[in-house]
Formats: C-alpha cells, structure tokens, sequence
C-alpha cells in the first residue's frame, strides 16, 4: 500500500510537471518563433525588427505558422527541464544532507544549476534542431516542386541522401556542361556527373535548410552527429542559464523567507533578525551570523511570490546566456552533408575564430549580432517561467 501511494505520488507530480510545461512552452511560443528567426536571419548589415518577421510568416504560412515546430519543443523541454530539475534536486539533496535547517547556499545552488544545465542540453539539443528548422520553414518560401521533372539518373544520389528533394535542374546541367569539357570516351559521364553528392543542387553548395528539417531527412544526409550541432555552444548556454536561474532563485527564495519571518510572533527558532527596512541589510546579517531560520518554523511561501521569483530568474538567466544561444541556433540552420563532415575530418579543418570562441562554439561572423533578440528571450523565458512555476502549483493542489 505504501509503494502505491508512492508511486501515485510521482504520477501526480509527472503529470503536473509535463502539464505545466506543455502550457508555458504554448503561451510565448509565437514570441519564440519570431524570436529565433531575427536571431539566424539577421546579419551584420541586415537587422531584422520582429514586424517585419511576423508579416512575413503571415504571408507565406498564415498565422499557424508561428507555431511550426511546436510539438519538437515541448517534447524537448518535457525532456530537458525535467532532466535540468531532477538533477538539481538530487545534488542539492547532498548538500542538504546532515542540515537541521535544510538549507542550501547560494554558491551550492550555482554549481547544481550548471551541472543540471549541462544534464539538460544534452537531453533537448535533437528536439531543437528540428524546431529551429521547422521555424524557418515557417518564414522560407518553399518552392513547388510537383510540376518539376525529375531526371531518371541524376536524381539517383539525391533520393538516396534526401528523399522527395527535386534538384535544380537547369543549374545542374550548368555545372555539367562545365565540366564535361575534357576530352574522354566514356559515353555516360553526364550521367556519371550528376550522380556526385556535391552535385545535388547544381551550384556545389548544400540543400537549403528548409528541406531538411525532418529526422529521416537529417539521419541520411548529415548523420546522427548532427542531431547535437551547436554542441558547445548550447553546453555553454545551458549551463549559464541553470546556474544563474538557480542562484538566483535561490536568493530570492531565501531573502522572502527572511522578510516572512520578520515580526512573526513567536520568532522563528535561531532567528537574529532586526526588523530592518532594508530586507538586503537583514541578508547579509544573516550572512555573518550565518545562523539561519528553520524553513518549518516559517511556513511555505505564497505561490504567486515563488512564481514572481521564477519569472524574475528566468529573465535575468535568458539575459546572461543569450549571446550563446544565438551562436547555438545560427549553427543549427547550416545543412553539412556527411562528405563534406568527412572531408574535414581527413584535412584537420580546425575552427575559425579566436580561442574564446572556439570554445564556446560562437563563429566569428556572428560576433556583431549576438545579442539579436535578446529583449524577446528574457520577456518569453520570464513569462514560461513564471506560468510553469504556478501552473505547476496550481495543478498540485487540485490532483491532491
């Protein structure tokens, strides 16, 4: 009986949890996607403004078009969040450990957001990219490619790499024509030509990123390591904004419950607490004494001030790990063929960019418009945060 009220327990906390997930990532998915699309479309001498984004996913997708690609994101951070909580839990059940006031520091709650940061990048990166690219698809205008004649020889390599891709035909007999200049006897080098990965579009570069955005599409054109492009930079992000949210949110939550315990009568057990107007004062007295209030003495604190105090951390995390993200989601809308992956493996190709940026995946291309968007990324991870924080609470308290 005890493992089922258990086990009823964890049900109801999962299905809380992937509700309030689910209805967080669908309240600022449109602001997400339009979003992410001034971040990869802009360019150093190209600004986009979110209008200009918005009108034109209206017209080439209509208004269903700001949610392209939503089902992948709320799998990703179904996934991802809970894999970013549960790992900070459990490490910050270490720490706790031994504590008569169950206490975590706000040093402590940094270094477990940075690991359950990482725990989570690792976990959404797949289900980003075939968000990222189906936002862009939103905003791209696909060609029709049913009145197209597909060539019977050419089209051999391109089927087998990318299926239902139409190449440009003319393009391709082009670059034929080019290059079948010299002087041989085969009969069928036309033919022998266009059958080339390289020659799939005619002009020697990759697919547009439109036409590969699904798994069967990514798996056979650029391989399974593409599902974690963008790696280093979305580590870097993910890990910034774990430690940041969790810090911060941790100082929040501390200093509420110091300004709770504030002329409570009787006071809190261990409590040296002047009433103080200043609440940041009374932190750092508590910080010299370091003799903290039992959290059981003062009592849970209102959902609506936990749910503030999310929101507020979720936008100051968005604002420290945006440049990051922006290098993230730049490097997932390049489509690189498995040849060209191998051909650079064979010739050592060693990353552009300075030492810094290496590291932290950021192209040097990109360094004048990082921090495109930013002002969309905190207002969406803000209001997530806070309507995952109450949404959570609030289904909690109706299924128990």
């Amino acid at each position: 009986m005890e493992d089922f009220i258990k086990n009823q327990t964890f049900a109801v906390h999962a299905v809380a949890g992937v509700g309030a997930i689910t209805l967080g990532t669908a309240a600022t998915y449109p602001f997400e996607t339009i979003k992410t699309l001034i971040q990869v479309g802009s360019g150093p001498d190209k600004q986009l403004s979110a209008h200009q984004v918005f009108d034109r996913v209206r017209k080439l997708s209509g208004a269903s078009g700001l949610y392209n690609g939503f089902g992948w994101l709320a799998i990703g951070r179904i996934m991802g969040v809970g894999a970013r909580f549960g790992t900070y839990e459990l490490l910050t059940a270490f720490y706790k450990d031994g504590r008569k006031d169950n206490y975590v520091y706000v040093s402590e709650a940094l270094m477990a957001g940075i690991v359950a940061g990482g725990v989570e990048s690792l976990t959404s990166s797949p289900f980003e990219l075939f968000t990222v690219r189906a936002q862009v698809a939103a905003a791209s205008r696909v060609p029709d490619t049913s009145n197209l004649q597909k060539p019977s020889v050419s089209s051999s390599s391109a089927a087998k790499l990318l299926r239902g891709y139409c190449p440009d035909v003319k393009a391709l007999d082009h670059s034929v024509g080019l290059l079948s200049t010299l002087n041989t006897k085969q009969t069928n080098l036309n033919g022998s030509l266009k059958e080339y990965p390289w020659m799939m579009t005619g002009t020697g570069r990759a697919p547009p990123v439109y036409h590969v955005r699904r798994p069967v599409d990514v798996v056979s054109l650029e391989g399974w390591s593409a599902m974690w492009r963008g790696m280093r930079s979305g580590l870097v992000r993910d890990c910034v904004f774990g430690g940041v949210f969790f810090a911060s949110w941790q100082f929040l939550h501390r200093a509420m419950l110091d300004w709770k315990a504030v002329g409570m009568d009787p006071i809190p057990r261990f409590v040296y607490i002047v009433n103080f107007v200043c609440i940041g004062f009374s932190y750092l007295l508590n910080l010299v004494f370091n003799d903290f209030s039992i959290d059981e003495d003062i009592g849970p604190l209102h959902p609506l001030a936990v749910s503030l105090a999310a929101g507020f951390s979720g936008s100051v995390a968005a604002a420290a790990s945006h440049s990051f993200d922006t290098a993230k989601y730049r490097s997932q809308c390049l489509v690189l063929p498995k040849y060209i992956t191998m051909e650079r493996k064979f010739l050592r190709w060693s990353l552009p960019g300075k030492r810094f940026e290496r590291y932290t995946g950021i192209h040097p291309r990109d360094r004048n418009i990082l921090f495109r968007g930013i002002k969309l990324r905190m207002v969406c991870s803000g209001i997530t945060s806070f309507i995952l924080t109450g949404s959570y609470f609030f289904m909690i308290d109706k299924l128990t």
